[in-house]
Formats: C-alpha cells, sequence, structure tokens
C-alpha cells in the first residue's frame, strides 16, 4: 500500500508538470497575439527634461545672498500731508530701528560669505558645476540623436536599404519582446528593385509544444505516460508559428508610416537543432537533415496586408481553445487526466479552424502539414544575392517589376489576369504617341528554359481572342530558334519579344538598377 502511494503521488505530481507545460504554451499563444506598438520615427524621437540639482531649492533658499531690502523698515508715515519726506529721517525712532537693521544685514552678509566660501573649499560648487555639465551633455546627446534620426528619415524616404532594413529589424525587435522566453528572432534584407522587404523569421524549437498529456497509474502500480495525439501537437505548433509570423507582419505594415515598402515576404525557419535533428524524417543515405526547413512561406504586397485584420479577435486570447485543459465548448469531465480531453481531439483547436493561420491563408500563405515530419515548403522568395535574380523573386514581386517596367514604358491600365511561380498574364493600354500605343497582351516568365514557338502561338491566339493591337512575350531567359523564326513571319508582326538580356537593359534604363535576369 505504502509503495502504491507513493506511486499515485509521483503520477499526480508528473501530471502538475505535464500541466503546467500546457499552461505556459496557452501563455506563449496569448503573448504572441498582442499587438505590437509602431516603432516609426515619430515614436523614436527623444526629449530633454532638464534634472534639477540634488536639493537644489533648499540650498538656493538658505544660501541666497541677503539683500538690504529684506532689511530695511518701513519709513513712518506723516502727521500732515503737506510736510516735507525729509521730515520722516529725523524721527529717533526710525533712525534706531534703521541702525538695528544695518547691523542685522551686515552679520547676514559676513555669514552668507563666510558659507559661500566653505562651501567652496568643501567642493560644492565643483559639485554643482559638474551637474551642469553634465545636464548640458545630455542635452546635446538627444540633441544629436534626434537629428542623426532625422538623417535616417531621410534616407528611408529614398529608399537606402541600409536605412529601411535598420528601421524594419527595430521594429520586429521591439515586437519580441512580448515573448522574451520565446526567443524567435527576425532579420529583414530590404530590395529596392521590388521595394520588398524579406524576412526570416527563425521559428522556436518543436519541443516548445507539449507531447504528453499527462501519466496514469495502472492498477499493477506502473506509471504510464499518455502521449497527446500527433496532430494536435502539429496543430498547437503551427498555431503559435502563425501568430510570431502575424506579428511579424503587423510590424513590419505599422512602421512603414511612409509607404515605402511594395511588398513583405516573410519566410519561417526551423533552425538545426537537438529536436530538430531528433524528429528529423531520414532521407537518402539514412541520415536526418540538419539544414534549415522552411515550415511557411508568405508573399503578400501591402494591399493584401491592409486588407487583412493580422492578429485574432480578442475573445480568442482571454477564452476559448487557449485556456488549458478546456476544448471549445467542452468542460472538464471528472476524474479525467488535466490536460486531456474526454472525446480525444486534444487541448487546441485544430489547425484548420484556428485564427491565426485563417489570416496567413488570407494572405495566400503555404504552411507544412506536418512540422514534426519536417515537410518544408518552398520560399516564396529569398535574398541571398547583392544583385537580384529572378530566381529570387517571389510571384507579387516579379509581377510588381514586369507592371514596373511596361509602365514607365507608357503602358497604363495595367490588369493582371494570372499569375504564378512561373509568371504571369496581364493587359494594358498605352496611350497614343507612347513607346507602346495600343491594347496589349503581355505574357511574362521568369523561368531559365527556352520559349518554343507553340507559346508564341499561344500568344497570338489570346491577342486575338482579347481584341488587342498587339502581344509581349517577355522572358528572363531566351527564345528558341523555332520562335525568333516564327516572330520574324509576317503573321505574327504583332508579337514583340524581349529576352533575358532585353529585361536586363529595361531594368537598368528605367529603374537605375542591376539584375540577373536568369541564372
Amino acid at each position: 500500500m505504502a509503495a502504491h502511494g507513493r506511486a499515485a503521488a509521483l503520477t499526480h505530481h508528473r501530471t502538475l508538470t505535464v500541466q503546467a507545460e500546457h499552461e505556459r504554451l496557452a501563455d506563449l499563444l496569448r503573448r504572441a497575439a498582442l499587438p505590437v506598438s509602431a516603432m516609426d520615427f515619430e515614436s523614436q524621437l527623444r526629449s530633454y527634461e532638464p534634472r534639477p540639482y540634488p536639493h537644489g531649492e533648499e540650498a538656493s533658499a538658505a544660501g541666497a545672498e541677503p539683500r538690504w531690502a529684506d532689511y530695511a523698515p518701513a519709513q513712518p508715515e506723516l502727521a500732515d500731508p503737506d510736510e516735507a519726506p525729509s521730515r520722516r529721517l529725523l524721527d529717533s525712532g526710525y533712525q534706531r530701528e534703521l541702525a538695528a537693521a544695518r547691523l542685522r544685514h551686515q552679520r547676514d552678509l559676513r555669514e552668507w560669505r563666510a558659507r559661500q566660501a566653505e562651501a567652496a573649499d568643501s567642493g560644492e560648487q565643483a559639485a554643482r558645476q559638474a551637474h551642469e555639465e553634465m545636464e548640458q551633455a545630455r542635452a546635446r546627446a538627444v540633441r544629436e540623436y534626434n537629428e542623426s534620426l532625422e538623417e535616417c528619415r531621410r534616407a528611408y524616404r529614398l529608399a537606402e536599404p541600409a536605412a529601411v532594413e535598420s528601421l524594419l529589424e527595430r521594429a520586429l525587435a521591439a515586437a519580441e519582446g512580448a515573448t522574451q522566453d520565446l526567443p524567435a528572432p527576425c532579420r529583414a534584407v530590404f530590395r529596392p528593385l521590388t521595394r520588398t522587404a524579406v524576412l526570416d523569421l527563425d521559428l522556436p524549437s518543436l519541443d516548445v509544444v507539449p507531447s504528453l498529456s499527462g501519466y496514469r497509474l495502472s492498477p499493477e502500480g506502473e506509471i504510464t505516460p499518455i502521449p497527446r495525439p500527433a496532430a494536435d501537437r502539429a496543430a498547437d505548433y503551427l498555431r503559435l508559428a502563425a501568430r510570431l509570423a502575424l506579428r511579424a507582419l503587423q510590424a513590419v505594415d505599422a512602421v512603414d508610416t511612409e509607404d515605402i515598402l511594395a511588398g513583405v515576404v516573410l519566410n519561417g525557419w526551423l533552425r538545426p537543432g537537438p529536436a530538430a535533428v531528433a524528429t528529423a524524417a531520414p532521407v537518402a543515405g539514412g541520415v536526418a537533415s540538419a539544414e534549415p526547413v522552411c515550415l511557411l512561406s508568405v508573399d503578400a504586397d501591402r494591399n493584401a496586408l491592409a486588407r487583412t485584420r493580422l492578429f485574432p479577435a480578442e475573445e480568442t486570447l482571454t477564452g476559448g481553445a487557449d485556456q488549458p485543459g478546456q476544448g471549445r465548448g467542452q468542460e472538464q469531465v471528472p476524474g479525467q487526466v488535466p490536460g486531456q480531453e474526454a472525446d480525444g481531439q486534444g487541448v487546441y483547436a485544430a489547425a484548420e479552424q484556428d485564427e491565426a493561420l485563417v489570416r496567413l491563408r488570407e494572405l495566400a500563405a503555404v504552411v507544412t502539414p506536418d512540422p514534426y515530419g519536417l515537410a518544408q515548403v518552398e520560399p516564396s522568395g529569398t535574398a541571398g544575392m547583392a544583385v537580384p535574380s529572378a530566381a529570387e523573386l517571389s510571384s507579387n514581386e516579379f509581377a510588381q517589376l514586369v507592371r514596373e517596367l511596361l509602365t514607365r514604358g507608357g503602358l497604363a491600365e495595367w490588369s493582371v489576369r494570372l499569375r504564378g511561380q512561373a509568371g504571369l498574364v496581364a493587359t494594358g493600354e498605352g496611350a497614343r504617341g507612347s513607346a507602346l500605343p495600343g491594347r496589349w497582351v503581355v505574357w511574362a516568365s521568369r523561368g531559365a528554359a527556352p520559349v518554343g514557338s507553340e507559346e508564341l502561338q499561344t500568344l497570338a491566339e489570346a491577342v486575338a481572342e482579347e481584341g488587342a493591337d498587339r502581344g509581349l512575350r517577355l522572358t528572363c531567359g531566351h527564345f528558341s530558334e523555332e520562335a525568333l523564326d516564327l516572330a520574324a513571319e509576317p503573321a505574327y508582326e504583332q508579337i514583340h519579344l524581349v529576352d533575358g538580356n532585353g529585361v536586363q537593359e529595361l531594368t537598368r534604363t528605367h529603374l537605375g538598377l542591376p539584375f540577373t535576369p536568369a541564372e
């Protein structure tokens, strides 16, 4: 009986430990979804408030130089209004008061001078001087900081990468402060070519989500762990990752008050670590991969960010599925293991029903279906080269680049019909007398594969169906010989071709920036 009682107590203790892990996760979910304050330039300005010298008021009152006006007695009033004022000086009582006042003033003046000399010898004057110099230094530091901040603001308005990245990373670091016990650093790279911020978010370790629901004591006295369903654990991790991603997007969106950014690409990476390697699925050779794994990726333009509410509703932060030991609309069953639901669905809501993940999917995000199986997704865009290449651009970035180039060439009323990883199809209309007059059908691709004659035939059919005047086939690669021969025929004179070299030249001419069409 004694052994069974000790086992029951140990089971209870271990279950309470697991429940504490669930409560910590619920708290992290709540704090990760808290809105962040905008770290724009106005909020970073400093102000100088002078600090008085310690006991300065008392010292000033006690150490003020005695003034004769404070000692002089009041002159007596004249009995006769017509009497000369000089007659008051002959009053004996007034003269005695005047003499006594002069003696007091001279005595106090001597004492004040003695105290001044004593204060100078004791270092009081030096301390006061040091305080004044310190205050001047503080005022100068605040002024110089605000001046440097204004310089950064001017550089930011000019879209200088260093200034933009500095502001973004300060905002991201401030957002991370809500969960200092769960590091999730986020780095920012600004791409002037497309005015896009590429964010690399380090996702927390997989073991941040509890793997157990509790412990059970068998009739034989054995303590058995109760594992959580794999789907529930994966859903919890994705909820946390989604909220961290939304927090980073909101921080960047809030800080860009000058509308410098045209879009944001965010990639959530699981960096290699003991937990990641231990749970990694074997690859070729039977060894788990230790490379960073991309578990989620977002490619959003500023309009999409403005339309999307980036944080869950307030009620989801204070109740419901975030409360440990509770499901949606279910109560704890008496005798149930803490942290385990009666229906076996887990503590938290399913990933498909979580509001944070719904918000990400509204931004066309791609999210891994199995984080613990390290099922990675393709990053929407990367920023690893000093001169960006077409392969590094996201779908939104490539569409933005093509639109910017053709708009500056004279093509207005731009309308995207299809867009994807391979490229886009759009229509536009140029004014009469511009470099691109009439109605156009544009087919742009960023792959390095050669464009064949079949694609030119498809474009010609699209031009006829749209009732357009011309078609433009733009590629970051090159055209095959058959395609070039077909474009030279009179029947295809309305089809114009721009290869990778042409895209590079257009980028240099219209944007003044380097670009590598295809690798």
